[in-house]
């Protein structure tokens, strides 16, 4: 088993060597220390870490480095290992900023140069967090590979849903030696992707979600068949919900056809959400999340689409699509919404080989240099404009109104005026797109004067409308004309209850048609669609949740 690591990141040669020097001398036995002068190389030796599947133990950065700050390094560096101890090197002038960063980062401690001696000022704090590490390290994670071909779409949906599911791969392109290699070996040819080669050598073929889940470590089977709340849908309301539910000691299970995040998970940065001024990312936000739930007990099932719900008694049972079922007292649907497909010729046979559907923002780096085509005028088109703007050489955003005001808040247009590459084109949608393998052309349409024009692209991003999978419930729960689930007052009708409620009292809040049965988040009808709002919404469907089991 490799030895944990200790990083030390600073961009003064000097400081850099002491304190590589001083964590030798006390761990170099147990640890392997490395080194790095900037953030940049430091993430780069990271990533070499996290592919090796190497536990990560503690990171220590100096605050003030160029380009990228202390701060910003631990934050990125969270991404790929979020349960290593995090320490900032800091100046006595700096320690504010060091205060700020416990928020930003969960800081785990600040050292104030110079920390001379070491037996006094470092070693102390370094014994502590490395007891703390060592009750909960990371778990050894082995190396998944994925052989396949850049525009292939089915390779691009296995890199999206491990990618989405925070398990790390290593991409490997089925026309590099190694690619071949590999696929020889499998016994398959170039036309045979994506392969998948988990780490122990298992291979898989072009496998289905459910199959690849199974293979890289995550849940897919429910441990018991009967739950005090089964939650369906892991954004931040079914998160909520499940991490509520399962700290109040309810039997709790957690239910995603796709990944954990939801929408919110895709987005590169959400700063409106309370406690995190500089903003956080949907990734980490997500596996904060998943991290909390499943410390309180609850189960997260992956790859486990639910389609049907019917009460049974006092029961609630749900249906899988492979014809296992479990049941519950109580149901959370927190399903949220899908974006909208684009119509048009050509643009369904280029999904996932030029046209995305959310952010994909694994892609940007193969963004660099060209321009990228977004579709939308919602915060989460905004936000993919901004970070595509980092890589891309120009971001294009199309919206079909006047202008962003509409659907994007106000601190998001802001930053989108102030960054020169991003150019927003109002009154404009896409009617097509052409090309041979993979989206090589746009066809956009003024839809105020008619004008048709061309544009050379091969990056269309779209995040448009929101359609809640909500069929499954089509005679069961009462929906708005758009699938949208009624929840508490709107389902009263000139004071009286929804046909069929069997119970002497009103819908509560957040109840549907069905007692027993709550919904929170995108999903519901008229509700705020915000982060803040859906969690909070998860919380309060828990505690109606136990008031409606105290009342059985």
């Amino acid at each position: 088993m490799a030895k944990p690591t200790i990083l030390t990141v600073d961009d003064d040669p000097g400081v850099s060597r002491a304190i590589a020097r001083d964590l030798r001398r006390r761990y170099g036995d147990r640890y392997r220390v490395i080194r790095a002068p900037s953030g940049e190389e430091a993430l780069d030796a990271l990533r070499e870490v996290k592919l090796r599947g190497e536990p990560l133990a503690v990171m220590i950065a100096d605050y003030r480095m160029p380009t990228m700050n202390g701060v910003q390094f631990l934050e990125a560096a969270m991404d790929l290992f979020p349960l290593a101890r995090r320490v900032l090197l800091t100046a006595y002038a700096d320690t504010g900023a060091a205060i700020d960063a416990i928020n930003i980062v969960d800081l785990d401690h600040y050292l104030l140069k110079p920390w001379s001696p070491p037996e006094e000022n470092l070693y102390p704090v370094l014994d502590a967090l490395l007891d703390v590490w060592a009750s909960a390290p990371d778990p050894e994670v082995g190396e998944t590979r994925i052989v396949g071909h850049r525009w292939s779409a089915p390779s691009f949906a296995v890199r999206e849903f491990l990618a989405r599911n925070l398990v790390p791969y290593r991409w490997i392109a089925a026309d590099d030696p190694e690619g071949g290699r590999l696929l020889d070996a499998a016994g398959l040819g170039a036309d045979d992707v994506p392969l998948v080669i988990t780490a122990d050598g298992k291979t898989l073929q072009a496998p289905t979600e459910a199959e690849l889940a199974a293979q890289v470590g995550l849940s897919t089977t429910p441990a018991s068949d009967f739950y005090d709340v089964v939650v369906i849908g892991a954004g931040p309301a079914g998160l909520g919900a499940a991490v509520y539910a399962a700290s109040e000691g309810l039997r709790t299970v957690l239910v995603e056809r796709r990944a954990t995040g939801g929408q919110a998970g895709q987005s590169s940065r959400i700063e409106n959400y309370l406690g995190f001024p500089d903003g956080v990312s949907g990734a980490q936000l997500t596996d904060r999340a998943r991290r909390q739930a499943t410390r309180f007990g609850a189960e997260i099932l992956s790859a486990r689409e639910v389609v049907s719900l019917e009460a049974a008694g006092a029961g609630r049972v749900l249906r899988f699509s492979d014809g296992t079922s479990i049941g519950a007292h109580t149901v959370v649907l927190a399903t949220g919404v899908s974006y909208r497909r684009l119509e048009g010729p050509g643009l369904d046979e280029f999904t996932g080989a030029g046209v995305f559907y959310g952010s994909a923002s694994f892609e940007a780096t193969h963004c660099t240099g060209e321009d990228v085509y977004i579709v939308g005028g919602a915060n989460s088109a905004g936000q993919a404009a901004v970070y595509f703007s980092r890589y891309a050489d120009r971001v294009h955003l199309l919206v079909r109104g006047p202008d962003l005001t509409r659907g994007m808040s106000h601190y998001l247009i802001q930053q989108i005026e102030s960054i020169p590459n991003i150019q927003v084109h109002p009154h404009t949608e896409v009617a097509g797109g052409e090309g041979e393998l993979h989206l090589q052309r746009l066809t956009l349409r003024d839809n105020l004067t008619g004008d048709v024009t061309t544009a050379d692209a091969s990056w269309l991003f779209v995040f448009i409308g929101a359609e809640p999978p909500t069929h499954w419930l089509e005679g069961v729960v009462s929906r708005d004309e758009r699938g949208f689930v009624l929840t508490g007052p709107d389902l009263l009708s000139g004071g009286a209850r929804p046909a069929g409620w069997p119970l002497s009292r009103d819908p509560y809040h957040l109840e549907t048609s069905v007692p027993g049965v709550f919904a929170a988040g995108d999903v519901r009808a008229d509700s705020v669609k915000r982060v803040a709002s859906a969690v909070g919404e998860g919380a309060m469907a828990v505690s109606l949740v136990h008031r409606y089991l105290e009342a059985q």
